[in-house]
């Protein structure tokens, strides 16, 4: 799974980057995801893409006084704005260069994305139905952030029977980076102590390479 890593979050000109957030760290976990996508393909995993958007008139973000529409209208949800290369975009709405997956991590044939209009890729999406007709029920996440859309996305999952893997190196967290203990560092430990388990990149690819005898 590699949970919402669009230009929105990750990339120069996204939603972050113009809320005056560092999405270095975002940016930084392309390689490491990259180095996991092309050993999980190899071995014959699914692969999972999800990116939050919304329709441009913001109907699926729910009504002005909602939680959700007013935790994000901070972010300007919905404003229309230039993409680096010059065409015009918007925060956050589906179908423009903001909610594109970042261009290094493209999705390949074979590989589904799932739209989702909340944190949580279960929620009014048909991601479960997808996992079950595949007889899926293990997950193993990437992407960001840690304490937001993959934590969510997790406990959703635990809720549903699936086992969650974190990929530790391969998730990243803006909300107290800098801070003695991290919003990154406490997603992790709630996803250990009761949600899931964790583990490094390293110790997956490893893995999947033995099965596949390489």
């Amino acid at each position: 799974m590699v949970i919402d890593m669009q230009n929105d979050f990750g990339s120069r000109g996204g939603m972050f980057d113009g809320a005056g957030l560092d999405v270095a760290p975002i940016a930084a976990l392309v390689q490491p995801i990259s180095r996991v996508l092309e050993t999980a393909r190899r071995a014959g995993l699914f692969v999972v893409y999800t990116r939050q958007e919304h329709n441009s008139d913001l109907s699926d973000a729910g009504n002005e006084d909602s939680p959700h529409r007013i935790k994000h209208r901070r972010m300007n949800i919905g404003a229309t704005v230039e993409a680096p290369s010059g065409i015009r975009s918007q925060i956050l709405v589906r179908n423009t260069w903001n909610t594109a997956i970042v261009a290094e991590l493209e999705p390949r044939q074979g590989d589904v994305v799932v739209s989702k209009h909340r944190y949580s890729a279960f929620f009014e999406t048909s991601f479960d139905t997808i996992l079950r007709a595949k007889r899926i029920n293990t997950l193993i996440f990437t992407g960001a952030t840690t304490s937001i859309c993959v934590e969510s996305t997790v406990r959703d999952a635990t809720f549903r029977d699936y086992r969650c893997i974190v990929l530790r190196d391969c998730t990243a967290e803006l909300i107290a980076a800098d801070a003695p203990r991290s919003n990154h560092e406490a997603s992790l430990l709630a996803i250990e102590m009761l949600f899931g388990w964790t583990a490094e990149s390293g110790a997956l690819i490893d893995a999947l390479s033995a099965l596949d005898g390489r």
